[in-house]
């Protein structure tokens, strides 16, 4: 597939979005940012949008991207049915009726796509199965990444300070209700709900008390049927971008920036991230140098944990006592121009147009397979 590049003047980029769960709409605004900074004179860019049906199709010229009107984007599903064949590299074209075309060879895909079914490492396998480069992090950081469960053991096993949470599987939900209420009652009022295998802030409530808990728990299951209770944290918000580094270079990580969210909304939810201007990003967080240093190194280590590549976001705590709570860690977080990764890295020198040509270099430059 390297062999193409020669004898194309542009390397060929499909962006992947939409996809097949609650974070369709985020998919697609990320994507619309990342469509319009690409550099057209040194890529050919494929936009491949995903139906929530699940149906791969070639972006039409009226897809559209950004929340109008309090409406969340989908993506159009009437435009010519694609396919990525195993082993192939190409992209094949579906049309009823017709018999089977292509689009060509594709070298680098950017799946900019979130939550189960892509941000997960279910299309980072499909893309390794058809040999094919793609922007972000592999199958396993990806996989570990989306299920916060197995992302706080994996970062409290390489000696980060995780806050105290229980893990509710559907089964002990079902069968075992009395014990698992028990086990979240020790973890102190009040207490947060979230699905373990989401982002974007959807299916997470505050529960202050049994009634709560439950609600909070159905209202999470409708997401993902295994759910992750946390004790809150008192604490400030703040985030670092960590960004891979071309050839043998450590990781870097941004400047940490704080969060700050208007008063209406008691956490960091859906509505202030991506709908009105609910919140703000001061960049760099106003804590002590000392403070600065030590997360962004704990971002590093967080990232190097996972094994990520590309880029993600760490989300910490810095608490009344001066301590350093680390959150999760997002192996594709919001990538919208004014997202908090993007705005993390350009504050710290990477606009970004600058940011997207990284992240496809550093896929071309990434070999196929094992590594």
């Amino acid at each position: 597939m390297n062999q193409q590049h020669e004898s194309r003047p542009r390397v060929r980029v499909a962006v992947v979005f939409g996809g097949r769960n609650s974070e369709h709409a985020v998919s697609l605004m990320g994507a619309g940012s990342v469509l319009a900074a690409i550099d057209r004179s040194k890529y050919d860019v494929i936009p491949i949008g995903i139906a929530p049906d699940g149906r791969w199709v070639l972006a039409s010229d009226g897809q559209r991207f950004e929340i109008e009107g309090g409406e969340l984007p989908s993506v159009d599903g009437s435009g010519t049915t694609l396919a990525l064949p195993s082993d192939s590299g190409s992209i094949v074209t579906l049309d009823a009726g017709r018999i089977p075309g292509s689009l060509g060879q594709v070298d680098v895909v950017f799946p900019m796509l979130h939550g189960p079914y892509g941000e997960d490492g279910t299309i980072q396998g499909l893309l390794e199965m058809a040999g094919v480069r793609y922007v972000g992090s592999g199958v396993l950081a990806s996989a570990v990444g989306m299920d916060k469960a197995y992302m706080k053991a994996l970062l409290t096993a390489a000696g980060l300070p995780v806050g105290p949470y229980v893990v509710v599987r559907d089964r002990d939900w079902r069968l075992d209700r009395e014990r698992v209420l028990k086990e979240v009652e020790e973890l102190g009022w009040p207490v947060f709900v979230k699905p373990s295998r989401a982002g974007s802030s959807q299916g997470i409530s505050r529960a202050e008390d049994f009634v709560e808990l439950e609600r909070a728990i159905q209202n999470a299951r409708e997401h993902d049927p295994k759910i992750l209770v946390e004790a809150a944290i008192e604490g400030r918000e703040i985030e670092c971008a960590v960004l891979e580094s071309p050839g043998d270079e450590p990781p870097v990580a941004s400047l940490p920036g704080e969060v700050l969210v208007n008063e209406q909304h008691e956490f960091f939810d859906f509505s202030a991230k991506y709908i009105g201007s609910d919140m703000s990003l001061s960049v760099p967080a106003d804590i002590p140098v000392a403070v600065s240093e030590e997360l962004r190194q704990m971002a590093v280590r967080a990232f190097e944990a996972l094994g990520c590549e590309g880029l993600s976001r760490v989300d910490f705590f810095y608490t009344p006592s001066g301590g350093l709570i680390l959150n999760e860690i997002n192996t594709m977080p919001g990538f919208t121009a004014m997202s908090v990764a993007p705005q993390l890295l350009a504050a710290s020198g990477m606009p970004y147009n600058e940011l997207v040509d990284h992240l496809i270099q550093l896929a071309l430059a990434r070999p196929v397979g094992l590594r």
